[in-house]
């Protein structure tokens, strides 16, 4: 597998992790409430800065070729 294919493996990663984040977020502030409410809304935080990293790192790298 060539390094172009692999970064755009990873990159898909990270656009699946910012849409679970969104996801995420909207489930904690309009459908729970409560405890279950902050614990996903961590989650989906943490999810956000995972995402925006893998993102940020695919994008500054540069090109492969």
């Amino acid at each position: 597998m060539s390094v172009a294919m692999l970064k755009m493996y990873i990159s898909f990663g990270g656009i699946i992790s910012l849409f679970l984040a969104v996801a995420l977020i909207y489930l904690s502030r309009h459908k729970l409430s409560g405890f279950m409410s902050s614990i996903v809304a961590v989650f989906a935080y943490l999810f956000m800065i995972l995402g925006g990293i893998i993102i940020f790192y695919i994008v500054m790298s540069g090109p492969t070729a």
